[in-house]
């Protein structure tokens, strides 16, 4: 019990740093780092970096795209936001900016100072949803294809410990078209994976 007691003590310390972090000070909305994390979480989502929206509100995938990936989980805002069951670790944690075409990338800086801090404390997760090229470079740095679209294709080679996944975003929306296979083959599998997990 103490040395549980001593786990959580530091856990809290280090969330507490990580949101107090102000590395990224020419950020042009300024530093906000937001993310979700719990040591008990079973399923880890990874994105890319929060939006505009999200830097706004301080909650994570609070806008359409979080509407659509809680669709693809099968799951609500409840057990979405539950940061008991579902963990949230972008690749960067503030707001990057805008450039010509959407978003810029995440910033190295979250990933060089805290990503390893933060993952090795989350020992029970059991499947990472790996979202988008940034995330799948970190997490999936010898298994990708030449592709995003092939990487998720090849989704059963990461089963079921990771899934890689497009963007939810609505600009992705020509890409679900064109490839109704994910919605078909995939989501199934994947909600029925995360019941599964959420039960026990």
């Amino acid at each position: 019990m103490k040395e549980d007691s001593e786990a959580d003590g530091e856990l809290k310390l280090l969330l507490s740093s990580v949101r107090a972090c102000t590395l990224c000070q020419d950020l042009p909305l300024g530093p906000n780092p937001i993310f979700q994390l719990n040591s008990e979480a079973k399923i880890l989502i990874v994105g890319q970096a929060p939006g505009k929206i999200t830097h706004a509100k301080n909650i994570p995938f609070d806008d359409p795209s979080g509407k659509r990936l809680r669709e693809w989980m099968g799951i609500d805002r409840e057990v979405f936001y539950d940061e008991s069951k579902v963990a949230i670790l972008p690749m960067a944690f503030c707001y990057p900016g805008t450039g010509e075409g959407g978003d810029l990338p995440p910033r190295k800086e979250c990933s060089e100072k805290w990503r390893e801090l933060l993952l090795a404390r989350l020992v029970n997760v059991e499947l990472t949803l790996v979202i988008g090229r940034y995330a799948m470079e970190w997490h999936l740095p010898n298994n990708q294809a030449a592709t995003l679209t092939e990487t998720v294709l090849s989704w059963q080679d990461y089963w079921p410990l990771q899934v890689p996944m497009p963007h939810p975003s609505p600009r992705n929306a020509r890409w679900l078209k064109n490839n109704d296979w994910f919605s078909i083959e995939l989501l199934p599998v994947l909600k029925e994976r995360i019941a599964v997990l959420l039960d026990h």
